[in-house]
């Protein structure tokens, strides 16, 4: 579950985004703030996962807001100026969107921040603690999250991609190259210019064929280095 805070002094906005946030689930709202200072008196008591923040904005402007947080969560800028952009990364903000923002920009920028919200590193004993960490995959006309520690493999299949999961496939209206770049490039290994596995899921690795869950992928000889570095 992630929890949200809107605040911007347009109700617009709030329906605009709540309404694009109530197309995915495990977003939940918490409260609408339509400045900065109700926002400041709310945090004081709660905690949020995730805020969509406002620029110009009376009493208190989106930037000096944030600055007064000692420890933010993640904050995602909706603003229809873009010349503040540099500065918001400046501040670690996890996406940048300019009004109007479509909802497909919007679900890139929640992916994002829920993958922020991810550890990057994890001692070498331990299981990787991603299992939190998930993505928004656009199958047909709805959007699924998904936990990034169940997808076993990726494969390309025309202008679609196949997203194969400890449980189910799913159609992936994407390119390759863009659906794997969206993931962890320290858990996704390209292995063939169709095919890219998550290497914790191997079973076995037998000349150019690796034995992933109940599948077989081939190696692609191009990759074949990356594949042998996994062998040490």
């Amino acid at each position: 579950m992630i929890r949200y805070l809107i605040i911007d002094d347009e109700h617009i906005a709030h329906d605009i985004i709540k309404g694009y946030c109530d197309m995915l689930p495990n977003l939940v709202l918490q409260k609408n703030c339509y400045d900065a200072i109700e926002a400041l008196e709310y945090l004081n008591k709660h905690k949020v996962d995730l805020i969509f923040l406002d620029l110009k904005m009376p009493k208190l402007k989106g930037f000096e807001f944030l600055k007064t947080l000692q420890s933010p969560p993640g904050v995602i800028v909706t603003t229809a100026y873009q010349e503040f952009a540099l500065e918001g990364y400046e501040l670690n903000v996890v996406d940048y969107l300019l009004k109007p923002f479509s909802f497909e920009r919007f679900v890139k920028a929640v992916n994002k921040a829920i993958g922020a919200s991810a550890p990057s590193t994890v001692p070498k004993n331990v299981l990787a603690s991603h299992q939190s960490a998930s993505i928004f995959l656009r199958s047909e006309n709805k959007y699924i999250q998904v936990s990034i520690a169940d997808i076993l493999f990726l494969e390309a299949a025309g202008n679609f991609v196949k997203v194969i999961t400890r449980k189910d496939t799913i159609l992936v209206k994407d390119t390759f190259t863009v659906l794997l770049n969206s993931l962890p490039p320290e858990e996704f290994l390209q292995v063939h210019r169709s095919f890219a596995i998550a290497p914790k899921h191997i079973k076995s690795i037998e000349g150019n064929q690796i034995s992933i869950g109940d599948h077989i992928v081939p190696v692609g000889k191009m990759y074949k280095t990356y594949v042998n570095s996994l062998l040490g």
